[in-house]
């Protein structure tokens, strides 16, 4: 009888502390992982509200995003009036990297562009993958959102499309990242627009920054593979190539927080906003 007692005593104190609790932190949710256990060990089947609490995945921490500095492509398009990196693309970046790509499992050669990642917050991390798809889209595409490039001496059928590939957007993507890495690419929509119109899905800066995300995150994570593959989907981060040189170039002011022991001294404190603002400004005194 006291057996039993004891058994019950404990469900009602369990059951009592779940109805009660309000929005779980981190330290709750772990908590009801050790309730379900504690209430397993009476021999008693948990609730499907037990198990649903002990289960539900800790939230991400917010993310509070800023501007990234300017890249030097960024900076001398200002200069010469044309396509800026827009700072809300550095948004697009920061909140959608996922956890693994600000945690130890990272390729060590991320250091030889940010030698303090590992002892970064994880706001400076996101600021960092802001900077890195910055200086990506500016070797890959010159900053321009709405490129569309077809390499005739590429010959290669578009399996989505069913026509020669072409490399779009600020990543130079293709209808078939679509299928390959999930991405939110509309080929019967787009096929009625023109090339370049900035209302294609492929060309949209959210859609195309979120796949090259992906990708990347294949790379690295998935594949374990270094940052600067041999193999890597981008021939900008492919070792040894003339694409790579144009892409390490733009890498040199990465954020503050990296540590890195040599910047451009004209654009240390300079960020995508402050050249998104003189490149606006240039426009209206035209």
């Amino acid at each position: 009888m006291l057996r039993a007692w004891i058994k019950v005593t404990v469900v009602c104190a369990l059951l009592q502390s779940l109805a009660f609790a309000g929005p779980q932190s981190n330290s709750a949710k772990s908590s009801s992982g050790k309730n379900v256990e504690a209430l397993a060990a009476t021999g008693m089947p948990a609730t499907p509200d037990m198990k649903a609490a002990a289960s539900e995945p800790a939230p991400v921490a917010p993310v509070d995003p800023k501007a990234a500095p300017a890249t030097p492509i960024d900076a001398k398009k200002a200069e010469l009036g044309g396509k800026t990196w827009n700072p809300d693309w550095d948004k697009i970046v920061e909140q959608a990297i996922p956890p693994e790509m600000i945690s130890s499992r990272v390729p060590h050669d991320v250091r030889r562009f940010c030698p303090n990642f590992y002892r970064m917050s994880d706001n400076d991390k996101r600021v960092f993958w802001a900077y890195f798809f910055q200086a990506l889209a500016g070797a890959e595409a010159g900053l321009n959102p709405t490129s569309n490039v077809h390499h005739s001496a590429m010959v290669h059928i578009d399996k989505v499309t069913g026509q020669p590939e072409h490399q779009e957007g600020l990543l130079q993507l293709t209808f078939e990242d679509n299928e390959a890495y999930g991405c939110d690419f509309d080929w019967q929509k787009d096929r009625k627009l023109p090339p370049h119109d900035p209302e294609r899905s492929i060309l949209q800066p959210r859609n195309n920054l979120e796949c090259g995300i992906k990708i990347l995150d294949n790379q690295i994570i998935s594949q374990h593979k270094p940052l600067i593959y041999k193999r890597s989907y981008w021939s900008t981060l492919q070792p040894g190539t003339v694409s790579y040189r144009v892409f390490a170039k733009e890498m040199t002011n990465p954020p503050a927080a990296c540590e890195k022991p040599s910047r451009p001294r004209h654009l240390k404190d300079v960020t995508t906003a402050d050249v998104h603002q003189q490149a606006e400004e240039a426009k209206a005194e035209q």
